[in-house]
């Protein structure tokens, strides 16, 4: 494990849409700079557990929607924006405790959004890691969960949520990754964060 001293940030953001090989690559970038790594979902869990379905009924949705199988792909996408528009109060207060303390670490996740990422001029980086191609998401889970049936809706819906996170990122200026070629994602990541 590489120790980097100077590092040029305290907190890293990697977001982008499930199955874009995100977390793949920000456990090797935290490796590299020896740093710790927490996936955002964890958070999700927490404040899932930590509220009541009214104190927080987006977080709590998938527990309380009647059918959420009756929805589509569309409703499923804009239901993981407003769960990404509901975690950002407190992805924002781990930032600045971490900002605050001076410990680095990698926050990683699909619910980081691209306007929290953009509320930092300093102590802050981002790079959000995109997957054009809706088949190669599907080959990703197949070879992630083999076990599993093909997941062709939760593809389509992971697309979504990546066609919608490059713009945001590019609206912003934001680091934009294509996450292939994938032998060359963790170089041209570490690369980008240099630049």
């Amino acid at each position: 494990m590489t120790m980097n001293l100077s590092l040029p940030w305290t907190v890293l953001l990697i977001g982008g849409a499930s199955g874009s090989g995100k977390t793949s690559v920000s456990y090797q970038v935290a490796r590299h700079f020896g740093v710790g790594i927490t996936e955002v979902d964890d958070f999700q869990v927490i404040l899932e557990k930590m509220t009541t379905p009214e104190q927080q009924p987006v977080l709590h949705f998938w527990n309380t929607h009647p059918n959420p199988a009756a929805l589509t792909p569309q409703e499923i996408f804009e239901h993981g924006v407003a769960i990404g528009r509901v975690m950002t109060p407190a992805l924002k207060a781990v930032i600045d405790n971490h900002i605050e303390s001076q410990q680095p670490i990698i926050l990683e996740g699909d619910f980081i959004h691209p306007a929290l990422a953009a509320q930092y001029s300093t102590h802050v980086r981002s790079a959000f890691i995109y997957e054009p191609d809706e088949s190669q998401i599907l080959a990703n889970y197949s070879q992630r969960e083999p076990q599993n049936e093909p997941q062709t809706f939760r593809a389509h819906v992971s697309w979504l949520m990546g066609e919608w996170v490059k713009q945001e990122a590019e609206a912003y200026g934001l680091i934009v990754l294509p996450s292939r070629p994938w032998h060359t994602l963790f170089t041209r990541l570490i690369a980008s964060l240099d630049s």
